[in-house]
Formats: C-alpha cells, structure tokens, sequence
C-alpha cells in the first residue's frame, strides 16, 4: 500500500554511517555512491582497486566504488584501523588483535595478537619501500617495527611516553610523522632511531598530518578544534595558521599529489578544498561540499519547480539543497545578531550567533528586489529575513518597537508567514500577540487585535492567498479569521483541543490543524467549518504537507509513522512505519516527490509518488491495518526487492475490469481518436483544400524527324491537338465489386447482428467510410435493402447508447451523400 517510494537519495555528504562516495576533486562532485551496507562505517581505507570499508567487527572490499566484493570476518571485537598492503589487507580492533587477510581469498594469513597494558596499537603504517613491513603506534607511546611475511619483530622503539594518535610517510624515504596527544608532532628517522625535527600545537592532540610534494617542504597538522597548522621542514618553525578551517575537529587531510591542493573533512559534514596560491604560505579555499552539521529541523519546498529545497538545521544554518545536482546546492549561512562581530570573533567564540531557526516561510515573488525569507529562532523574539539571490541573512531585524532596546525574558517567536506577493512577514509571539512587518523596509504595519490576538501563545498562522484573511491558532483552543488589511476579527472557532499547528494549502483554501490530542481536523476557510477529522497517530505529530492538488494530507508523527489521508473520501489511504521519526515534511509543488528529515539525523531523504508512473491502490485501509516497515536508505540491502514485492501487491488490488456499458440510462463515447470521426462532414472541403492548383505537365519531347506534309513544297506539319473532351470517369454500375462491409450488411438483414459490420467501420479511416457509404447507393452498386440495413445499424447504436458519437457521425455522413437518393 506503499504511495511513496523511497529513493537512494539524501543531502549528507559525510555520513559515514551507511554509504561510501567517492568524489571527484576537480569538481568535489560525487562520481560513484556505493551499495548500502548494513551499519554504520567505523573505518575506512582504499588501494588502487578496491575500497575497504568496516562496521561492527566485519570488514569488507567494495569494487568500482559500488558492489560489495569480498567480506572478511573473523573479529571478536569492533575494527578501528584498516591498512590495504598489496594483496593483503590489515585489520586491527579495539581488543587488540591485528589480523592479516588475503585480499582475494578471505582467508586468515596471520594474526597477532598484543598486550593491551604493554602495546595498544593505535596507528599503522606502511612505510614506503620497507618490503612486507609494518609500522604500529600505541597508546603508550612505542612504535614497533614487523615484518609481516615471517611474522617478526624487527625493532621496537622506545616513543616519547606519551599516545601515537597518527603516523604518516614523509616524502623522504625512511622519514615518517608521528602525532602525540600532547600535540607535539615528531619527524622521526626510523632507519637510524632518529628524531629530526620536533614540533608542537596548543590545541590538542594532533588527528592528522600530511605533506606537500610539489616542491615546498611544508607539513600541514589538525587539531580538534578544527584548526590547521603548516609547518616550514626546512627553517622547522610555524609559517601559517588556518583558523576555523572547520567548525569541528579535522577528521583527516590529504595533500594532492605534485599539486599545492589540501583536501580536508571533518564532524561538521564538511568537504573542503584548500588551494596554496598566495603569499605567506597560507590557503584560501577553493572549493567546497557540506550539509548540515546537526540534523535539520524544519524543511519546505521553495519556489514551484520543485527543484530547492530549504532545510533549518540545529546547527543554526540554513541551507538550500537541491533535487536536480549538487552542484546547485548552497548555504545562506548562519544566523547572527552582528555578522561583523562574528567574523572577527571567529567559530569558536561567537557570541553574536543566533539560535536555531524553529520555523520559516519563503516566497519567490519579489526575491530579486528584496529578502524572501522570514525566519523565527528557538527562544528569541527577533526574527530575521534571509536573501535567496545573494546566500546571505538579510538586512532586517524583525521585532516589536518596545522590545528594541531591551531583551525581554521568556517572551520569542513562534509561527511566521510570508503573503503570496513576498511583501508581508506575519510574525506570532508566545504571548499571543501577531504583528504585520513589511519585507522591503522592515517597518512595522500594524497587529492584530488590541493589545494581543490570542490569550495563549500562538501555535500557527497563515495567509490567504488573496491577502484577504489571516487566521491566527492559538494555544487556548481558538482559530480566528481577521481581515488582513483592517486587522479586524471577523470569525472565531472554538476547537475540541489546542492545536499544536496549522498549515494552509492556499489554492483550495484548506486548512489542516494537528491537536495536541494527536488528532488532525481539515477546515474550510470559506465556509468556516470542520470538514474532515482524522485520528489514528499515537505521538505528537510533527509536520504536515499537502499534495499540490490539495486531494491529500500527509502527515509525520513521533510514533515513526507517515501517514497520507485522503480528503474527498476522508479515509486513511497509505501509512508507513519508519525506525525513526520524520521531524519536518514537504512535497515537492509538482507533485512527484516528498521530503522528509528525521530524528538524530543529518540527511534529507526524498521518496518519489508512485502513483505517477505505476498502478497505485488508493483504497481505504481498514481499521485494524498495520504498517510494514521501511528502512532508510542504506540500513537495509534487499530494499528494492520489498518494494517490488508491494508493487505486485498493489497490481493485484487494483485490477479492475470495466463493462462496455456501465448503466443502461448512460450514454457511452467510443475510445476512438477524434480524427476518426469528427471531420467526416468536411472530407470535401478538405480535399479541396489539398487538391493542387494545377495537375504536373510532362514537357514535350521534339521528335527526330520532323514531320512534313507531302507536295511539291516542303511544309511542317502542325503537331495534333490532344482531345481533352472525352469523359474519365467510368460508371461501373454493376460491375462493381462487394467490400466487407457491404457483405457483413447483407447477412446482418436476416442475422440481425451488427456488430461485426460496426467494428469493420470504426477501423477504417475517414476517407474509407466515405467510400463505404457511397458504394451502399444504387449508383455506386448497392441497393435499397443494404442502406436499410445500414439505418438499422445506426438504430440499433442509438438503442444501445454506446458509440453515441459515431452514430451521430456516421448518420450525418449517410444523409449527406444519399440526399439526392
């Protein structure tokens, strides 16, 4: 019973917990996504072939950045490291036990097994041209050298007494990097036991490090606080800083090779390309990919090709995905008092940020002349507008006139909305107040009400789309209607509940309210009455969305389900359990897909409506119905089998076959096209029209001898005039042979069935049931009785009152070429 259908499709760039991409530098455009696996990836590592991605205490090696090759088990405990060497692969977990596996046949080569009080490894390396060795770190601070091929220890070295959190290869041979947590980083030689150079950050333990090799002897290290340091190798002291290179801490770096470009990510979900091209060492950069950095709370479709979608995040960001290619995807950025301020002050230390955005609405018209985007943020009273056009807050700060120099406590923002032509912001308060503010100048226009709308905090708000009403929801259990250019109340209902909000669909004028009771009621604005109620969620319901048409309600609730109600029968049509609640939905304006975001998680996830390419059962489901499960992408892999499985199902509740005539007082039209039958009367007048002006003339050709008249003076002879004066036209009478048809109507005078003559005719074009009727005449070698039999052909449709249109059709055309009969 499945309407929509999810597709392996989520705006989360870095979510390491079920899918694996691979990205092309050039473009930081995603070039292969990988099948999904069945948890979240712990470690991930890749050689030229294959890329080996682990969960749990599983690993495997994933071929062309899609299926799923090779699965290697044998781990007691959760994998934290993985080493492609060669044919092999390294894995080590968290209780110590370093395996070594055959890439080809998954089988066990050697395991190792360490003391976890003497030798926690923590890093691994293969160090360059060092043949069938390995280089461990531990969290004591000793590096041991093996071979692996004969299972020995080459050498241990004694460390610094503090953890390895990273090793990585310098460009010289048997120079390698070792990371501390005390933030020191130490460019060791490992073949003699020598330290060359020692370095040290201030901010935590070092999570990577990388070199550049395109001749500048330059080191780059994160940090958890998400800064990068860059380091001269060869004057061994700090050329630059990049601050805030991520908003969290740098999960791993990677320099290109031979090019000065520095690949980072980190927690933020964030992919950024870094580019080395100006003076004092420092980048700039140069592109970039990121999502949201905390699950988003609120998402809406924004303009009606379907195409934007604009996504609030707990992150404090709002930002603008889109459904056709990332490449069109872009931040508006973070919310802040003073941005001035906060660029100064940085990341970490801006007090200027605004809190989250807990609701929104956005509007195209007029977006290119001012802000389109009015916001309210979690427990502040302000509310800020955001440009699409320029990715940017906007210029306005939208408040109530005596709030303006002092903050008030407990007193913000709760519902917003923006009219149709992009001119009015409505903003509600928890107080019960509702002011009008005008998007251009951001000056006040006035409120509703005398001193606040509702007694209670107001839970929704809406606009007509004609600017004509506002209706206002408040938490005492009042809707109320008011003139929106008056600001006069001019209807109030009282509600069973307190809504806990509403949502208008404007070109029906119908108003969907959820109740806190977790009912849903749909109200019709031009009658100012309670049309339809639904009851059937058993959580908070979280967000509603109708469908373009306005024929569906679809709604998301903490009990994990989503639920889609159809409006003219008033019956619960689809619902789908999920394994985590959707927070936020959204339909696409065209109608073909919905959008969803759900609890804990940082993807916007799109499911595209069946019931625009496939038969779809929009039955009522019964009472006792109970929703299957449908996994998200990436945390089920027979996911396209179940809902092959549902479309069989469907197909078969669906099939329905039609009687030829479905009431006996209707009148039925026949399924042909009307080229078939509409121009029978005009055949003349379009042959007349297609008929060329003058038939095509054949040149004479001179003949060899020139004939002469016979005398005793040579004369030419004239040529000879063609006589054009004898008739073509051939009356061929009885001569003429019997059609089909005119058979079929013969026997049909003593069978009396028609319907064998009647099918012949309608497949025939009109310029052969022109002949067809003309040939039933005397003249053109038929007879009386056959065109009686034709009239009763035509009786007998008009009886029957199926093919209405063809009998008028074909009788029209009889009389017209019979009348002089």
């Amino acid at each position: 019973m499945l309407n929509f259908c999810l597709l392996q499709t989520q705006f989360d760039i870095t979510k390491n917990a079920v899918l694996t991409f691979s990205l092309q530098v050039k473009k930081l455009g995603i070039v292969a996504v990988s099948n999904a696996l069945l948890q979240d990836i712990t470690c991930l590592a890749a050689d030229r072939m294959l890329i080996f991605a682990s969960y749990s205490d599983v690993f495997h090696a994933v071929a062309r950045n899609k299926e799923v090759v090779h699965t290697y088990e044998g781990h007691k405990a959760r994998i934290h490291l993985l080493q492609p060497f060669g044919d092999h692969v390294i894995s080590v977990d968290v209780a110590n036990v370093l395996i070594v596996w055959d890439i080809q046949s998954e089988e066990e080569y050697l395991q190792v097994v360490f003391d976890k009080a003497t030798f926690a490894v923590s890093a691994i390396l293969h160090p360059s041209t060092y043949l069938n060795k390995i280089l461990l770190g531990s969290e004591q601070g000793g590096l041991q050298l093996w071979n692996i091929r004969s299972n020995k220890l080459l050498y241990s070295f004694p460390g610094w007494g503090l953890g390895v959190t990273t090793l990585e290869q310098a460009p010289a041979v048997d120079v390698v990097a070792v990371g501390l947590v005390s933030g020191h980083i130490i460019v060791h030689n490992i073949k003699f036991d020598e330290t060359l150079m020692k370095f040290q950050q201030d901010w935590g333990p070092i999570t990577a490090i990388s070199f550049r090799t395109d001749g500048h002897p330059v080191m780059a290290a994160g940090s958890p606080v998400g800064h990068i340091a860059l380091w001269d190798l060869e004057e061994k002291k700090l050329i630059s800083q990049m601050r805030n290179a991520h908003s969290t801490a740098i999960a791993g770096m990677s320099f290109v090779p031979g090019e000065p470009l520095l690949i980072t990510n980190g927690a933020d979900n964030a992919i950024r390309v870094w580019i080395f091209d100006g003076p004092g060492g420092t980048g700039r950069v140069l592109r970039s990919r990121m999502g949201h950095s905390a699950p988003p709370t609120k998402i809406r479709y924004h303009g009606q090709n379907g195409e934007q979608i604009l996504s609030a995040g707990q992150d404090g960001t709002l930002q603008s995905f889109s459904t056709v290619h990332e490449r069109f995807n872009k931040s508006l950025g973070r919310g802040s008092i003073n941005k001035k301020k906060s660029k100064k002050k940085g990341l970490q230390h801006d007090t200027m940020a605004l809190p989250p955005i807990t609701a929104f609405a956005s509007e195209v018209a007029h977006q290119s002349d001012w802000d389109g985007i009015v916001a309210c943020h979690q427990g502040y009273i302000t509310c800020t507008t955001w440009n699409y056009q320029k990715t940017s807050m906007g210029i306005h700060k939208l408040r109530p006139e005596e709030f303006s120099k002092n903050k008030p406590v407990d007193i913000y923002a709760t519902a917003v909305d923006i009219t149709s032509c992009g001119n009015f912001a409505v903003i509600g308060m928890s107080t019960g107040r509702v002011d009008v503010y005008n998007m251009q100048s951001g000056l006040h226009r006035g409120c509703y009400g005398k001193e606040r709308a509702h007694e209670g905090s107001v839970r929704g708000l809406a606009v007509d789309g004609l600017n004509q009403l506002t209706i206002t929801a408040g938490s005492e259990g009042l809707i109320k209607f008011w003139k929106f250019k008056t600001k006069d109340l001019v209807h109030s209902t009282d509600l069973s509940s307190s809504p806990s909000g509403i949502l208008l669909h404007r070109d029906s004028g119908i108003l969907g309210i959820a109740f806190d009771d977790f009912s849903i009621s749909v109200f019709d604005i031009e009658t100012r009455k309670i049309v339809r109620k639904f009851s059937g969620h058993h959580g908070r319901i979280n967000d509603m969305t109708f469908s373009p048409d306005g024929r569906w309600l679809i709604t998301s609730s903490m009990d994990c389900t989503i639920k889609t109600w159809d409006l003219p029968s008033g019956c619960l049509i689809d619902c789908f359990l999920l394994d985590s609640a959707a927070v936020s939905l959204t339909m696409s304006p065209t109608g073909d897909f919905l959008a969803s975001a759900h609890v804990d998680d940082l993807g916007i996830y799109l499911w595209s409506n069946r019931s625009l390419y496939s038969l779809v059962s929009l039955r009522p489901l019964p009472a006792d119905y109970e929703p299957s499960m449908v996994t998200l992408p990436g945390t089920c892999p027979l996911q396209d089998v179940d809902v092959a499985e549902g479309e069989e199902t469907c197909d078969e509740m669906v099939e329905y076959d039609s009687p030829e005539q479905l009431g006996e007082q209707l009148v039925t039209l026949s399924s042909l096209p009307e080229s078939r039958w509409k121009n029978l009367l005009n055949l003349d007048i379009i042959k007349k029209k297609n008929k060329p002006r003058e038939p095509p003339k054949v040149a004479t050709s001179a003949p060899f001898f020139i004939p002469t008249v016979p005398g005793l003076i040579p004369r030419y002879a004239a040529p000879e005039q063609e006589n054009d004066a004898q008739s073509k036209v051939v009356n061929i009478g009885v001569l003429a042979q019997k059609s089909d048809f005119y058979i079929h109507l013969e026997e049909a005078l003593s069978t009396n069935k028609y319907a064998a003559p009647l099918n012949m005719l309608k497949d025939l074009g009109p310029s052969n049931i022109e002949i067809e009727l003309r040939s039933l005449a005397p003249e053109g070698g038929g007879s009386v009785e056959v065109m009686l039999s034709f009239l009763r052909m035509i009786g007998m449709m008009l009886n029957k009152k199926y093919n209405f249109e063809l009998a008028q059709a074909y009788l029209a055309l009889f009389l017209k070429v019979n009348m002089f009969f």
